[in-house]
């Protein structure tokens, strides 16, 4: 049976009462599908039966797949007994993400639920900067000593797995717990029983700080494909470790951060089909109002050369081509750049080269849709102004085309110098900022080349 399928028979069986088929239904069901059919019951009642339906350790991985606003709600609901057991069992760094997005009262709340250990445990992990590995790190991890036998080290294993949350990797460290390398488990499976750790060991390991940003961890485990990447302090102190399913969800958040940056909206870090209209108003509010007060300048900016336009109406024809493609061009390039910043594929040092480039391509786009346009300009100029209104609409499209390009390729590096997100540079603040500067750059050519009335003259 599909994944739809099961989860729209695990609901007919909810529905209809049928808790022995239901839980038969729930054995053999994948706990992401629970998680997913809870998901979609609007009744709270229900959601609780269904969860509370499941063996105490699948409840807390179920648990663990849940959107936080609805982890919150059936906490809320549940008796300090059953939320309290949930919590402890939630692997550190499900339960600091779901804790991280509370408000400061039910953070209190919630803590209070903690036992001493999980309590000290959250506490050091919320400790770290929002954004930060260390927040995204679970500290439950298996390490060996290189002085040890291959035997000796394999039965450490055995005796902490429940301990560690992977050990497709097996940590070396010290007496001190600093790190010394990352061996393949494969590697001691094949290894002599009686043959040393360190016999083992290359030194070629992968680790992050806690304090870096977590984005500095979703680009080292795709750069090197490895699923487990360590975690250390600023003397080499392992910390903890996250996983590739962790960073799956850090790529996932901040693409879809990066997508509301660049469409103007606030961070929506809930699902849209849980968010209220004023949560959704709030978000998107301020950046419209500066938009508007942005495009307010277009406006004044037109009406300054109100003499020019009464004087060759044919330009107004041209005028929502010219400062459209401004605006295209600004968002192609801040498209290209905000993706490759944020993957690390090109560093703010590189902006001269890349500039030199884009300036480039921008000269050669301009110049095609420029001698495209002019053709237009020279139709709907007639007999007398033919070869102007040609040279106008051409090499305002040629100047409007490379500002735009130059606007969208230049201001996502110069936010990042200044430890800004560059998807702030967003495509309807590029296209507005075009807009005004397009404007003012194909009056200013009109009224040379016609030899019309200008402001600036």
């Amino acid at each position: 049976m599909s994944e739809k399928g099961a989860i729209i028979e695990l609901l007919a069986l909810l529905k209809l009462g049928r808790d022995t088929e239901l839980n038969e239904q729930l054995e053999e069901m994948a706990v992401q599908d629970i998680a997913e059919a809870i998901s979609q019951l609007d009744d709270e009642s229900e959601r609780l039966k269904l969860l509370m339906s499941l063996q105490q350790e699948r409840r807390t991985d179920t648990f663990s797949y849940l959107p936080h606003s609805l982890q919150r709600e059936m906490l809320v609901s549940l008796d300090d007994r059953d939320s309290r057991k949930i919590l402890h069992e939630l692997v550190p760094d499900d339960r600091t993400a779901f804790l991280e997005n509370l408000d400061a009262e039910e953070l209190e709340g919630f803590l209070k639920l903690l036992a001493p250990e999980d309590l000290k445990q959250s506490l050091k992990l919320l400790g770290y900067p929002e954004e930060s590995i260390g927040r995204l790190m679970t500290p439950r991890f298996v390490s060996v000593r290189p002085q040890w036998t291959v035997a000796r080290a394999l039965d450490h294993i055995r005796h902490e797995a429940n301990r560690g949350e992977t050990v497709n990797f097996v940590f070396v460290t010290d007496n001190r717990g600093r790190l010394l390398d990352a061996v393949k488990l494969k590697d001691f499976i094949l290894a002599r029983q009686d043959a040393k750790v360190e016999t083992l060991m290359d030194e070629e390991y992968y680790s992050v700080q806690a304090s870096a940003d977590r984005e500095e961890a979703v680009q080292v485990i795709q750069h090197y494909d490895i699923n487990t990447l360590a975690v250390t302090d600023k003397n080499g102190m392992m910390l903890g470790i996250v996983t590739v399913d962790d960073i799956m969800d850090v790529a996932e958040q901040e693409t879809t951060e990066d997508f509301h940056k660049l469409g103007a909206t606030g961070n929506v870090n809930i699902s849209i089909r849980e968010a209220s209209p004023a949560f959704l108003y709030r978000k998107r509010i301020g950046w419209l109002m500066i938009l508007v007060l942005v495009n307010l300048v277009s406006g004044l900016s037109i009406a300054m050369f109100e003499d020019a336009i009464e004087a060759v109406i044919a330009l107004v024809f041209f005028l929502p081509l010219i400062i459209a493609s401004s605006g295209n061009a600004g968002s192609q390039s801040a498209t290209l750049m905000v993706r490759a910043l944020a993957i690390g594929d090109v560093d703010t040092k590189d902006w001269l080269r890349l500039w030199g480039k884009e300036f480039s391509v921008a000269l050669a786009l301009g110049l095609t849709m420029g001698l495209a346009v002019s053709v237009i300009g020279a139709w709907r100029g007639g007999p007398d102004l033919a070869v102007q209104l040609a040279m106008v609409v051409g090499f305002a499209m040629l100047a409007v085309v490379i500002m735009g390009a130059m606007i969208g390729m230049l201001l996502p590096f110069l936010l990042q110098r200044f430890n800004m997100d560059p998807a702030t540079a967003s495509t309807p603040l590029i296209t507005s900022v075009a807009d005004v500067v397009g404007i003012l750059i194909y009056f200013s050519i009109a009224s040379a080349i016609l030899s019309l009335p200008s402001p600036l003259s």
